[in-house]
């Protein structure tokens, strides 16, 4: 499973304003469809290494898309069939349907199946998930290599509901841009590895995939505090706090305070108690502040909340310290960042509705911070509407300790300035980064080893 990097993402919506605006630019949406069609046809064509390919059509453009792929693949000589569910709907559908010379046959149980079977069904837009008679046809196909067009056929892919498709892919070809349902669950499993076609349209990267993990290297005249010093408040759970701090200096940071009763577990981090709490705030070198990991919600927590806030720093904010400071988070603006699992999400912004892209901005716009939603499916998400998706992140970060890494490095990210929303996604990226260099059997203190 995988998808491109930084790479445009596109509601339905978004999706049909971009082809609209290439219209309004000259490019009509029949040359459109015509590039689509290519783009399929090209990536059938390797996919099939000379096997025969069947073309699953549908009544609108995604099945338009696939008549075009049919058309050009026979032009190449390739073995190429094409069934469709009934006769295509849309003008493109049609003039598409029109320049297939070929026979078409139905798309029933008696359906003979091929070695590559190619999904042009429904494509982005599809009104209810496929069920009955048709998802039990699609059923008999899933022991072939797939290849869907834009999403499998049975998916919403704004993936707001979680509808799961029939007939899996091995592979889907986005057009033009990425959809939401590439990359949440529970849907992206089911589109297989993903590919982007550029077809022509201008698409926006507001909302983008994660980028590639970059290490950033300090110039000539960097020394520890122009690195970025980060304050960890720690709680009654030592370890977390501890391993926050730990991931602090290993993501870059310079200079890393550990406060309260915490364990430091590198001679370099400056363990302090409490006394310090007022001085250290106050010290104008902190370039963020860390609270949450292995602090449970209580007087404590709120209390040195409250002075982290008042003291007007950068903040990292995970777990009960979410909650903690949601009152106030939107009173004064700041650069935060937030880091809620599923449930602390759902504690924190129970009203959120839609698809986890769209939970995760409004709860950004609400709190006027940066959002990490974490989960396989990790979302960051800005105030101002920007989106990263990072998907697929790493199945052996599902282990006790994990987020209190990704806290801290999201606290040496901040601490090095410039925007907060940069710095969640850097800090994201490492975090994957790290576990794909560790692989099988990580634990959270791996993530800090050298």
């Amino acid at each position: 499973m995988s998808v491109p990097a930084d790479a445009p993402i596109l509601t339905a919506k978004a999706m049909r304003e971009a082809e609209a605006a290439c219209a309004i630019q000259g490019t009509s949406l029949s040359e459109l469809m015509e590039l689509a069609g290519a783009a399929v046809a090209d990536t059938a064509w390797r996919m099939a290494a000379g096997a025969p390919t069947l073309i699953l059509c549908g009544p609108g453009n995604n099945g338009g898309d696939g008549y075009v792929a049919a058309r050009q693949l026979a032009a190449r000589g390739a073995s190429v069939r094409v069934a469709a569910l009934g006769d295509p709907t849309t003008g493109l559908a049609k003039a598409a349907r029109a320049s297939w010379s070929g026979p078409v046959e139905k798309l029933d149980g008696r359906l003979a199946p091929a070695p590559l079977i190619v999904d042009a069904l429904f494509g982005v837009g599809l009104s209810r998930p496929i069920a009955g008679d048709l998802a039990a046809i699609l059923g008999h196909f899933s022991d072939r290599r797939i290849l869907a067009v834009d999403v499998p056929g049975g998916v919403d892919s704004d993936g707001i509901e979680d509808w799961i498709p029939p007939l899996p892919a091995d592979v889907t070809l986005a057009l033009g841009a990425l959809k939401p349902a590439h990359l949440l669950l529970p849907t992206a499993p089911a589109c297989g590895r993903v590919l982007l076609a550029p077809i022509g349209i201008s698409a926006s990267k507001t909302m983008r995939s994660l980028p590639k993990s970059q290490s950033h290297t300090p110039d000539a005249t960097a020394h520890k505090f122009t690195r970025g010093m980060v304050l960890v408040f720690g709680g009654p759970m030592r370890g977390a706090a501890g391993l926050a701090a730990a991931a602090a200096l290993r993501a870059g940071a310079g200079y890393v305070v550990l406060e309260g009763n915490a364990h430091a577990p590198f001679a370099s981090i400056i363990a302090e108690s409490d006394a310090k709490f007022g001085e250290r705030l106050s010290d104008p070198r902190v370039g963020t502040v860390v609270i949450g990991p292995g602090y449970p919600a209580g007087d404590a927590l709120l209390f040195d909340v409250e002075a982290a806030l008042d003291s007007g720093k950068p903040l990292v904010l995970d777990a009960a310290a979410i909650d903690a400071a949601l009152p106030r988070l939107s009173e004064t603006p700041r650069k935060a960042i937030l880091t809620p699992h599923e449930g602390e999400f759902g504690r924190a912004f129970p009203q959120a509705y839609g698809s986890k892209i769209d939970r995760a901005k409004a709860a950004a716009v609400r709190t006027q911070a940066v959002v990490i939603y974490k989960g396989a499916d990790t979302i960051i998400a800005a105030p101002d509407g920007r989106v990263a998706a990072a998907w697929p992140g790493s199945p052996w970060l599902a282990t006790a300790g994990t987020g209190d890494v990704l806290a801290g490095a999201c606290g040496a990210m901040l601490a090095r300035g410039g925007d907060a929303f940069d710095a969640a996604v850097a800090a994201v990226g490492w975090h994957i980064a790290q576990a794909a260099r560790i692989g099988p059997g990580l634990v959270a203190d791996d993530l800090i080893r050298d």
